[in-house]
């Protein structure tokens, strides 16, 4: 690896969970968490103390904003207020909500003005890790920090030693130290999206990470950079992955040792600290292996809390996902082209046939199905008949990745290019990876139009969306 980067701070964000309020309107037989949060500039010292705060956006003043932690079954209202100097909306990515509750700007709702609010309501039916970021103008938005961790407690959570949530960006700063312009840049369009020079867990360069010996960790982590795809190794260590996306699968080493974590994805992760008092272990980043680097390192205090254990995790209960009947489900193919190196030479934007360059003056360079989205709201690429399964085929023909995220929906991932898939994992954020073929299937139950898109925003706004529709 190259030499050891940044380091991460042991706390995690800070969190808001509220007590249920007499009277309030709750789902049975649940509690009503209420949050109340506030979208505006401010700072953040993402460099650490030593160095200047860098001008950002941010949800309740820090970056993240807020962790808002609720119980499986309960209903979650969030009153939501914008003192940016534009109009915004919060999006609740990967959670199973009501259409008009997604958050997607002219599609769900109308834009939040400056000086305007909005309340979001909704039952919080699966456990797991989520989160909450802006979905209008996301590439500048999301960069500019509007961004937060939503934790679903379950009703009998793991029993560990203690629990952490590492959110983690990547920011693109000038040698000024302050956050660069130019979002949504035409290469960055084409390419692999906006890779930033600045990695942060929690909004902090990172820092080491103190553990006892015998203890039993609960990581969830979040990737909300807007292109960065984190691979991290634990060094020393055999994580098991517990759930996906929020959704729990069987417990299992990640594949190849190897974490991987696109944007918008989560994964939780079970640690048992094995090391020796005074040991230290790197966690690395190797998903781009000429620019490989240890994230942080997970040190040993000198006191032990136990000796480590043998006990296999349990696997988690399963969230009230309906299983797709993969014998009467209709299939569809949905294929992914554009950006630059790539056999795309034309596409159809605003109703008309423009030639690939042509697009990219337009800053476009990606379509689904040969159509480039220009805006939220176009005509649905597929209609779905509520309460019937579905398989859908992801064909990736481009030479870039794309991590697809669907909204309102969870998905199993039965295969890729043609080999099942061990696990069958349930998630709402697939990677594919160049020339992939990946097949998925779902049971559309969730009534409305949904955003499909590339979570590589650059990709986004440069036309890898569609919108599905469940009638």
């Amino acid at each position: 690896r190259a030499p050891r980067g940044p380091r991460l701070p042991a706390a995690s964000p800070s969190s808001i969970t509220a007590a249920p309020p007499a009277g309030g309107r709750c789902a049975s037989p649940a509690r009503l968490t209420v949050v109340d949060l506030v979208a505006s500039p401010s700072t953040a010292s993402l460099r650490g103390d030593a160095h200047p705060a860098i001008d950002v956006w941010s949800y309740g003043g820090g970056v993240p904003g807020p962790t808002i932690r609720a119980v499986q079954g309960s209903r979650l209202r969030v009153n939501f207020r914008n003192r940016l100097p534009t109009e915004t909306t919060v999006h609740w990515h990967g959670l199973r909500l009501p259409n008009a509750m997604d958050g997607v700007p002219h599609l769900t709702q109308p834009p939040v003005p400056p000086g305007g609010g909005f309340t979001y309501e909704f039952d919080l039916p699966d456990a797991g890790t989520y989160w909450y970021h802006s979905h209008l103008r996301s590439s500048e938005q999301v960069e500019r920090g509007l961004y937060g961790a939503l934790v679903v407690e379950e009703r009998r959570p793991p029993v560990v030693d203690r629990e952490l949530t590492w959110v983690l960006d990547d920011w693109r700063l000038t040698r000024e130290g302050r956050l660069a312009e130019g979002f949504a840049a035409p290469h960055d369009v084409a390419h692999a999206g906006r890779i930033g020079n600045l990695v942060t867990v929690n909004g902090r360069a990172p820092q080491d990470v103190r553990v006892r010996r015998g203890e039993r960790i609960r990581l969830r982590l979040v990737n909300a950079a807007n292109a960065r795809i984190f691979g991290l190794q634990f060094d020393g260590h055999q994580p098991q992955v517990i759930a996906i996306d929020g959704q729990p699968v069987a417990p299992h080493a990640p594949e190849r040792g190897t974490v991987v974590l696109a944007p918008g994805m989560r994964t939780d992760l079970l640690i048992d600290a094995a090391g020796r008092p005074g040991d230290s272990h790197a966690v690395g980043d190797v998903f781009y292996p000429r620019a490989a680097y240890d994230l942080l390192r997970l040190v040993y205090e000198e006191a032990v809390l136990r000796e480590p254990t043998s006990s296999a995790p349990r696997t988690l209960a399963a969230n009230p996902v309906p299983e797709p009947d993969l014998a009467s489900s209709q299939s569809h193919e949905l294929r992914f082209e554009g950006g630059m190196h790539g056999g795309l030479h034309r596409a159809r934007l605003d109703g008309r046939t423009v030639e690939f360059m042509s697009l990219v003056r337009a800053g476009k360079a990606w379509a689904v199905n040969g159509v480039v989205a220009d805006s939220h709201v176009h005509e649905p690429v597929l209609t779905f008949e509520r309460g019937q399964s579905y398989r859908l085929v992801f064909v990736n023909d481009t030479r870039w990745h794309h991590p697809m995220h669907l909204h309102g929906h969870a998905f199993r991932v039965l295969s890729r290019n043609g080999r099942p898939t061990r696990h069958r994992e349930w998630q709402d954020t697939v990677l594919m990876a160049p020339d992939e073929r990946v097949e998925v299937a779902f049971v559309a139950d969730n009534p409305g139009d949904w955003m499909l898109h590339c979570h590589i925003l650059e990709h986004q706004d440069g036309g890898m969306m569609a919108v599905v529709r469940v009638t």
